[in-house]
Parts: structure tokens; C-alpha cells; sequence
């Protein structure tokens, strides 16, 4: 049976001083790292990439010997069908996520064609991650999968607790022992100075950007770098870096300082109340009664009776609580996915073995792949961590009773951080107030978001002198794929320098179970 756990994506949630950014930026201009000059190339021969470019070109490892050694950030760009403004590089999220599959799976759908007509969309893969250098865990493949083999959500006996602490010891262990060089300039803040030398390479004067959830950090963390070299700084879904990194006096670990515990429970109320809404036609828990009666009943038989879904090739999976939760909080960032998220819980709620709704189906389908756990710590080495390894058991029960299911769940995040001392000494963790930057910000979040919450986004805007807030009356993890009215509004902002209103509303384009 695969790590289902691992597929999912939660070991890290997505997770020494810094030096001055001031200090760091007059020793890089002092003695200036070299532009690198990309020279774009086929991206293979899948004709599903035809239309795409990709290269891969050399960037200092550590900007304070910025004629030294060297890292490979690998990106790829869908050129600009018409008259072109510039470039528009993109972040997907993460930490860890990686931008050349971002680009060639969604640019053609995800911006209007006129964003497609006036830029280069380019993604990249930020250093440590994909195929830039990519920080590695464990010598080989193989011994990754074999060591996270038995990985859990999150554990829910002291056993568990046991077995789960352990491993994220040997993950911390391990990944110090293979990647210490990569792991020591990891930051967002070199990745942020690599977007910039990128930005220079394509010859633009200046960036155009759009991140997503932490693409919120990277963008922030370039405004403070380079406030002077930015022409349109988007983000869609925010993390506030006071959140993110940390202090000594919020030393909680990162999935209960980002609030995503307390926006997956909101969120997963507004799926039961939506479901209740749609009724038994469009909603297949409404069949069986009170769909927030019946979910709440699943979860808690599935603490002491693990079900079973059946994939439609014949294998099965078990079904934990702790795995239930898991796939819950994944499907809370795609509304479309409900009501299939509906008929797996429906189907678990009468007896043990069940079949897997289709959205359930792709979501545990997801190809396992070498580096998954380096690409996600980068938190380690530039926020702050608890110092308190061991007490993450009662932290969690802590989190859960606030944010009953999903506390617990995002309160493990982050642990193998706590075995891991490696930091960059390079990383920038603010003060980032009333941040002035050459041009004005958009600033959009969903306002039921379960992982970048919307309790955030108006703090987050309010770091820069001037940023325009966009909220979207919808559901969702950011809006790609969502929302219409973001759409033309991201358009304007990025094409004619036109923003919306601050404090402009969009409605999403449908509810939920809307099955039109």
C-alpha cells in the first residue's frame, strides 16, 4: 500500500540571527553577482509542453560570496502571444512548491488571454525544490519511501506519539547529515534575491509578480529587498510573515501560528451547511440526514473502527481518522471537489469498505516523488520553532479543542524542524512595516479560505503604504480556477496597472454544490 499520508502532503504544511537586510544588500552590491544569461530551450518532446520553453541557469548559493559556488534554478516560460509588456513571474505556494509543473499544468487556463498575450509567464522552481538543486532528505529514493513508509497524519495515543516523534527525529537527522550546504541558504530571502538576478536575466526593468498562499512570503519578503524594482506585485491568498516566522513570544509551531487549525474548522462548517443547503439532490450526505450529523458521526466512529475505500482498479486503502482528517483539509481548497468529498463520507458512513468518490480517487493517486519532504523545510531554517520537541502532544490536544479535527492535524506541522539546527543566517524577518514599494499592491483573499485564513489577509495588505484589498465572497484555497470577477480584476492590475477598489468585493462564480 503506498504512504498515503506523504501523498497528501503534511509533513510540513504546508515549514541563528539574521543578518541585517541592510548589511546583506551592500555586500551583494558591493561586489555583485553576474546576471546569468538563460538560453531557452524545448521542454522534451510531450506535445503537451509544445508551447512551453524551459532552461536552467547558475545563481550564487550564498549571496555573500556572490563569485563562489554555485546553485541551478531550473524554470520554464509560456512566451507572450502578442505584444509583450514583460515578464510575469509566478510562486504556486509551499513552502516547497515547485513552479515549472505550476506553469506547464494550469498557465494556459489560469490567465486570461490577454495576461497571456502582453507576458512571458514564467515559473520556476525555487532553490532546494524540483529540479533546482532540490534538498534531499536520504541518499536515494528508495530509503526516502522506505523511511516514511508508516507515516501518519498526526498521531491519536501515546504510541503513536512515540512512533511519530521518532521519525521526525530521523527526517530532521537525516536531512542534516544529506542537504547541510543547501539547507544553510534555503531562505526565502535568497530565493528572492535569485527572482531578482531572474528578473534581470529576462531583461526586464521590472518584476512583475503573482504569488500564492506562501508566495504571499516571497513577495513581501522581495518588496523589502527591492522595493524600487517592481512594476505589479499580486498575491492571491496571504500568510502574514508575523505568523510565519515566528517570535520568542509566539513560539507556537507554524501550523497553529498560521491559523490554518481554526480557518479548516470554519471551512468545514460552510461545507456541512452547504450541503444542507443543496439537499439531497446535489449533495449526497443529505441523503442520509443532517450532513453535519453525519460527518461528525463518520469521524468519530473512524477514531476507534478504520474504513476502507476501494479504488476503482480494485485496490484498497485504509481509512484512519487521522487520514480522513487529512483528506478533508485537502479538499476543503477546491470547492468543486465537495460534493465527491460528500459521497466519500456517505459512502463510509454505513459501513466499513466503501468506494472512493472520483475526486477522492485523484487526490490519493498522486505520484510519489524523491525530495518531497526537503522541498517543505524551508520554515526550518528561517522561522522560529518551539525549542520543545516534545511537547507537541499537548500543544496539539490544546489546538484541537479549540479547532475540533483540524487543530491537531496542523499542529504537528513542523516537528522535524524542531531535530533540524541547521539556519540560514541570511534570512530577512522583517521589520516589515508600511513597506514602500515603487508601484501599488493587490492584495485578494477568499473569505472561507482554510489555509491561508482570511483573518489575515487586511494585516497582510497593510504592510505596504499602498495595497488595494480584493475579497472574494467564495470558498477556497486562493482563486485559481474559482472566480471570474478575480480574474479580470487580476487582468487590469496586471495589463493596464488598474486596480479595484480597496475593499472591492467578487462573488464566486457558483456555490459549492452547484452541479450546473
Amino acid at each position: 500500500m503506498r504512504p498515503l499520508v506523504r501523498r497528501l502532503g503534511v509533513v510540513l504544511g504546508v515549514a541563528g540571527l539574521a543578518v541585517p537586510a541592510g548589511a546583506a544588500a551592500a555586500r551583494t552590491a558591493e561586489r555583485g553577482p553576474g546576471v546569468p544569461v538563460i538560453a531557452w530551450g524545448s521542454c522534451g518532446t510531450d506535445p503537451a509542453l509544445a508551447k512551453f520553453q524551459c532552461a536552467s541557469v547558475e545563481v550564487p548559493t550564498d549571496y555573500d560570496r556572490p563569485r563562489g559556488a554555485t546553485t541551478t534554478i531550473a524554470l520554464t516560460r509560456l512566451p507572450a502571444s502578442g505584444e509583450r509588456i514583460g515578464s510575469l513571474f509566478t510562486n504556486p505556494g509551499g513552502p516547497g512548491g515547485p513552479g515549472i509543473p505550476f506553469v506547464q499544468q494550469n498557465a494556459l487556463t489560469t490567465y486570461t488571454a490577454e495576461v497571456r498575450a502582453k507576458f512571458d509567464i514564467i515559473g520556476f522552481d525555487p532553490r532546494g525544490v524540483g529540479q533546482s538543486d532540490p534538498v534531499t532528505c536520504f541518499p536515494t529514493a528508495a530509503a526516502e519511501n522506505a523511511a516514511t513508509a508508516n507515516l501518519i497524519a498526526f498521531p491519536m495515543n501515546r504510541a503513536e506519539v512515540r512512533q511519530l516523534t521518532a521519525l521526525n527525529a530521523t527526517i530532521g537527522r537525516s536531512c542534516t547529515k544529506t542537504s547541510p550546504e543547501r539547507l544553510a541558504h534555503y531562505s526565502t530571502a535568497n530565493v528572492a534575491r535569485d527572482l531578482d538576478l531572474l528578473r534581470q536575466a529576462v531583461g526586464d526593468e521590472k518584476l512583475n509578480y503573482i504569488g500564492y498562499s506562501y508566495g504571499s512570503i516571497l513577495g513581501v519578503t522581495y518588496a523589502k529587498l527591492f522595493p524600487d524594482t517592481i512594476r505589479t506585485l499580486a498575491i492571491d491568498g496571504a500568510w502574514k510573515p508575523s505568523s510565519y516566522y515566528g517570535s520568542a513570544a509566539n513560539d507556537a509551531p507554524l501550523g497553529v501560528r498560521l491559523g490554518q487549525g481554526k480557518g479548516a474548522a470554519e471551512v468545514f462548517a460552510q461545507f456541512k451547511a452547504e450541503c444542507r443547503k443543496a439537499g439531497a439532490a446535489q449533495c449526497a450526505l443529505a441523503k442520509l440526514g443532517d450532513p453535519g450529523i453525519v460527518a461528525e458521526r463518520v469521524l468519530e466512529r473512524l477514531k476507534t473502527k478504520p474504513g476502507e475505500l476501494t479504488m476503482p482498479d480494485g485496490t484498497k486503502v485504509t481509512i484512519t481518522y487521522a487520514t480522513m482528517v487529512s483528506i478533508i483539509f485537502t479538499e476543503l481548497y477546491e470547492p468543486a471537489g465537495w460534493p465527491g468529498l460528500a459521497e466519500t463520507l456517505a459512502e463510509l458512513s454505513g459501513r466499513r469498505s466503501a468506494r472512493a468518490s472520483a475526486t477522492t480517487t485523484k487526490l490519493l493517486a498522486g505520484k510519489e516523488h524523491y525530495s518531497s519532504i526537503g522541498g517543505s523545510l524551508q520554515p526550518c531554517v528561517e522561522a522560529q520553532q518551539t525549542g520543545r520537541p516534545f511537547a507537541y502532544e499537548a500543544i496539539a490536544d490544546a489546538a484541537d479543542k479549540k479547532s475540533p479535527h483540524f487543530g491537531r492535524l496542523r499542529a504537528w506541522v513542523g516537528q522535524p524542524c524542531e531535530f533540524l539546527p541547521i539556519r540560514d543566517t541570511d534570512a530577512v524577518r522583517g521589520p516589515w512595516t508600511k513597506l514602500k514599494t515603487d508601484a501599488p499592491v493587490l492584495v485578494i483573499g477568499t473569505r472561507h479560505d482554510p489555509a491561508t485564513p482570511y483573518a489575515g489577509t487586511r494585516p497582510y495588505a497593510d504592510l505596504y503604504r499602498d495595497a488595494h484589498l480584493l475579497t472574494i465572497n467564495g470558498w477556497g484555497h486562493t482563486t485559481i480556477g474559482k472566480n471570474a470577477c478575480a480574474d479580470a480584476a487580476i487582468t487590469q492590475y496586471l495589463v493596464n496597472l488598474q486596480r479595484p477598489a480597496d475593499g472591492a468585493t467578487c462573488a464566486q462564480n457558483r456555490r459549492p454544490f452547484d452541479l450546473r
